[in-house]
Parts: C-alpha cells; sequence; structure tokens
C-alpha cells in the first residue's frame, strides 16, 4: 500500500496489552453499570452516585490524569538517559508536591461539601443531595491513592512495562464490583463509596512491585528544586488550566442534566460509559503505548519517524473505530437492553440512555482520535496548544447547551458531538504546523477503503435488523439479543471480509498483536521482563 508500512515501529505488544486489559476493565464496567442499574435503576440513588464523583474527579483530573503523565513522562525518558539517581528523584519530588496538594484539596472537599453539591446539582431534591454529600466526602479519599498511583503508573508506561500498569484500572473495577455485590445489601448506597475507595487503593497495590523491581525507593526529602522538577511544573501548569476548565465543563453538564428530571444524570452517564468502551479500548490504549515512542523520536530528532507512528497510529485507530460507530449508532438501543436492561432498569430508561447513546456514537471517532493527537503536542513538549483548543471547544459546547436547552438531553448531546468535531479538527490544523508531513497520504488512502467497508457494513446490520424483528420476540431479553447479535455479526463479517480481500495491512493485526501478547506473558512468566 505505502512505502510507510515497513518501515514503522510496532509497539504491538505494548499496544495490545493495554488494549486487552482495557477491555477486561472495561467489561467489568459494563458489569458494574449493569449490576447498578438493575439494583437502583435510573433514578436519585445513581443520581446522586454520580454527582458525588464531580468534585473528585475535578480535583484528579485537574492535577493527575492527563497532567502527570504528559509533562512527566518526556522529562522523566530525558532524565534517565543522563542519570537513574535523579530520575527517581524526580519521580520522589512530584509524588511528594502531588500528594501535599491533593491532601489539602480534598480536605477542603470534605468540608465544603454541602455547599458545593448544590451547585454542582440544584436540581436534585434534599434527600438526593444529602446522599450525594455523603458519597462525595468519602470518594475523596480515593484520591490520595490515584494520585500516588498515577505518577507510578507514568514511571511504567515510560519504561514500556505495561501489564501492571493495565492491570490497575482493572483491580480498580473489581473493588467497586464487590461493594454492590457484598457490601450494598449491607450498607446500602454508602457501600459504593467504600468501593471506590478499594479500588482506588488496589489500583495503586498492583504498580508498587513493578516500580520497586525497577529500583525506586520512595525519598521524603528528594531534590526539590532541581532543573528537572521546575519543567515538570512548567509543564503541568498549561496542562492543569485546561483540564481544570474541562473539568469545569462536565460540571456544567452535571448542572444543566440535573434539571431535566430524576434519572437523566443516570442515564447521561451510563450512555458514556457504553460509548468510551471503544475510545478506551482502541484510541486511548493505543495513544498510551505509542506516546513513548513519540517522546522518544522527539529527543532524537527523528520527526521521520514521529510521522510514521503518527500516521500508522491513527489508521489503525480509524480501521476499528469507524465500524464501531457505525453499529452503536444502528444498534444503540439493542445494545442499552441487552447490557442494562434488568432489575429497576425499566423501558423508559432504555429509551433514555439510548437516545443519548445515539448522539455520543456520533462523536466516537473524534473522541478516540483526540488521546493520540493531544499525546502528539505533548512529546513535542507543547501542552499549551492542546489546552487553548480545549478551552475553545469548552467554550462552544457551553454556548450551545444554553441555546439548546429546550431540546433536552438531545441538546446536550449535538452541543458535545459539535464541539468534540471542532477540537479535533483545531488539533490536527496545528500539529501539522509543527510538523508538516504527518502522512496524510497514508492515512487517506486506507480510510477510503475503511469507509467503504464500513457503509457495506452498516447497511447489513441495518438490513437484518429490520428483516429479523418480525421473527423475534422483542419483549424478551432473547430476542432482542438475536436481533442486536445477528445484526452486529453480519455486520462485521462484512467488514472483516472487505478489508480482507482489499488487503488492508490492518487485518493482520490482531493475529500479530495475539502473539506479541503470548511472548511478552511468557517473558514475565519467566522473570526476564
Amino acid at each position: 500500500m505505502s512505502v510507510l508500512g515497513p518501515k514503522i515501529y510496532q509497539p504491538s505488544m505494548a499496544a495490545l496489552l493495554i488494549a486487552s486489559f482495557s477491555v477486561l476493565s472495561r467489561v467489568l464496567g459494563v458489569v458494574r453499570d449493569r449490576l447498578l442499574a438493575g439494583t437502583f435503576g435510573a433514578g436519585s440513588v445513581l443520581d446522586a452516585y454520580y454527582a458525588a464523583f464531580k468534585i473528585p474527579d475535578f480535583i484528579f483530573n485537574t492535577f493527575v490524569l492527563g497532567a502527570i503523565a504528559s509533562a512527566f513522562i518526556p522529562v522523566f525518558i530525558g532524565l534517565k538517559k543522563k542519570s537513574q539517581v535523579d530520575a527517581w528523584q524526580l519521580t520522589s519530588a512530584i509524588i511528594n508536591i502531588l500528594l501535599a496538594v491533593l491532601l489539602v484539596l480534598a480536605a477542603g472537599g470534605i468540608i465544603f461539601a454541602d455547599r458545593l453539591l448544590p451547585l454542582i446539582a440544584p436540581g436534585f431534591d434534599t434527600v438526593t443531595q444529602t446522599l450525594a454529600v455523603k458519597l462525595t466526602r468519602f470518594m475523596l479519599l480515593a484520591i490520595i491513592f490515584f494520585g500516588t498511583s498515577n505518577v507510578l503508573g507514568s514511571v511504567l508506561q515510560a519504561e514500556k512495562k505495561f501489564l501492571p500498569y493495565a492491570l490497575a484500572p482493572v483491580l480498580y473495577n473489581a473493588g467497586i464490583l464487590g461493594s454492590i455485590w457484598f457490601l450494598v445489601p449491607i450498607l446500602g448506597p454508602m457501600a459504593l463509596a467504600w468501593g471506590v475507595i478499594g479500588g482506588s487503593f488496589l489500583h495503586l497495590l498492583i504498580q508498587l512491585p513493578a516500580v520497586r523491581d525497577l529500583g525506586y525507593r520512595w525519598h521524603l526529602r528528594p531534590k526539590w528544586n532541581s532543573q528537572s522538577v521546575k519543567q515538570v511544573v512548567k509543564l503541568i501548569i498549561p496542562r492543569t488550566l485546561g483540564l481544570a476548565a474541562s473539568s469545569i465543563n462536565n460540571i456544567v453538564i452535571t448542572s444543566f442534566i440535573s434539571r431535566l428530571g430524576v434519572g437523566s444524570l443516570a442515564a447521561f452517564t451510563l450512555a458514556a460509559n457504553l460509548q468510551s468502551f471503544p475510545i478506551n479500548v482502541f484510541g486511548v490504549s493505543l495513544a498510551i503505548a505509542v506516546f513513548p515512542i513519540f517522546s522518544e523520536a522527539y529527543v532524537a530528532g527523528n520527526s521521520q519517524q514521529f510521522s510514521r507512528q503518527f500516521a500508522a497510529s491513527v489508521r489503525r485507530i480509524l480501521f476499528y473505530i469507524i465500524p464501531l460507530a457505525v453499529l452503536l449508532l444502528i444498534l444503540r438501543a439493542q445494545i442499552v437492553r441487552i447490557i442494562l436492561g434488568s432489575g429497576a432498569f425499566n423501558w423508559n430508561d432504555t429509551i433514555r440512555t439510548a437516545q443519548i447513546l445515539g448522539y455520543l456514537s456520533l462523536a466516537l471517532i473524534t473522541d478516540s482520535l483526540i488521546p493520540i493527537v493531544s499525546r502528539a503536542f505533548y512529546a513535542l513538549t507543547d501542552t499549551r496548544t492542546p489546552v487553548l483548543i480545549s478551552l475553545i471547544s469548552i467554550a462552544v459546547n457551553l454556548t450551545l447547551l444554553i441555546t439548546l436547552r429546550p431540546l433536552g438531553l438531545a441538546g446536550v448531546g449535538i452541543a458535545y458531538v459539535t464541539a468534540s468535531s471542532l477540537n479535533l479538527i483545531l488539533l490536527i490544523t496545528q500539529l501539522a504546523r509543527k510538523i508538516p508531513s504527518l502522512g496524510a497520504d497514508y492515512i487517506i488512502s486506507g480510510t477510503k477503503y475503511i469507509a467503504l467497508a464500513t457503509l457495506a457494513a452498516g447497511s447489513a446490520a441495518y438490513l437484518t435488523l429490520h428483516w429479523l424483528a418480525p421473527l423475534v420476540d422483542m419483549h424478551t431479553f432473547i430476542g432482542i439479543f438475536t436481533q442486536g447479535f445477528s445484526a452486529a455479526a453480519a455486520g462485521l463479517l462484512l467488514y472483516i471480509l472487505l478489508t480482507i480481500y482489499w488487503q488492508l495491512p490492518e487485518v493482520n493485526f490482531v493475529r500479530n498483536y495475539l502473539t506479541a501478547l503470548r511472548r511478552l506473558l511468557l517473558k514475565y512468566e519467566s522473570g526476564k521482563n
């Protein structure tokens, strides 16, 4: 197809390892959501539970998630090439600074939770507000574990030790599942907060031995004033501002949705969780895997390798995400009913959740590409540009939320899709100015075949869906499952056959990844890695 293919570094073991455990984590997340929906329904308890995440998420997302990895990893990689001791000193300094910040913010959140929650979810009644405040105060403790865990995870990413890092979110979801199964019957909704705390502790615990094996030992008094610490802090600041704006955007969306009636926030969050499944498996996992490669190429001054890896990675994501986006749109009602439709989650909950999932599916492609395009900027040690672009997209989102308020949840979906699309367009435009040769020809040459195969697959799924509707009992789980599974299978099978016929190189990824995963696991078992 293109000369780019044979020359591209293949982070197959890392990408598959992260993707494999991401699948497992997301499957556990789906089981978690099914249990939550079946136990409580899309009602006031889940509204309170999801609202309770907003203050901890605001603190965590702003100061830890993304900000630490994007700023820490490039500096750590460059420093470790010169001195391993200094690299470990940097790690301890960042952990200590982060813990100090998180402890202060968590304490503030606990004290003022009863004043902040009415601002976040003004549409809740008194009982729901009270429950959300109680859950928030407990869940704020989890960010202490998550903060430390994410710095250690960044070290493992930089060292390309992905197994413990990939396992961490699996154990986090396992902790929440355990609380639903064993503690909810005893403690009621408050058990959910204990599940978050326990899951976050497991998230940290699984990564500690691997970091120690690398030679890291925590220091109480590291070199606070080193140039590397200042460099990380300098890179974190613009990223933190951007993440703060994004978190505020999420809070505003929550505030808006809380006014749309009981269960609206639960329906939106459940739909967003379903949409995030393929994003995390294919978009985020590959972005995480190639980020160290981007950073190494930049440090080495190899712009050609940077461009090749970027083009190949984008095409791989599109190969998986474009057909999944179409199938998610077509089968949204079946997916919601099969996955969440049990117990207290009734047909009205299904309809509302499927409606918002339909809009979110339109943003699946852009949401899957944004992580890898953003990391391309971070590898270039440019955290400012993605922040400015994020602020623009957030402003557009908020403007549309206000304008489209009469449309309810549909307005939220339209605003989200528009803002996500604008974000990606601006990111790619600015990245092309920094690195003119981004392999556009290679991306386009494959994407046109992917689009044609997806069109055929979507048509097959749609026709199968309607052909089976009168042949099965649509009022039973078996009937809906048979219809949805058959339509999805027809579409995916046709997609695979067409991409094989056109000899797209991405078709071989699954086989290569499975082989690479087997080799990697054997290395871990034999103690060689």
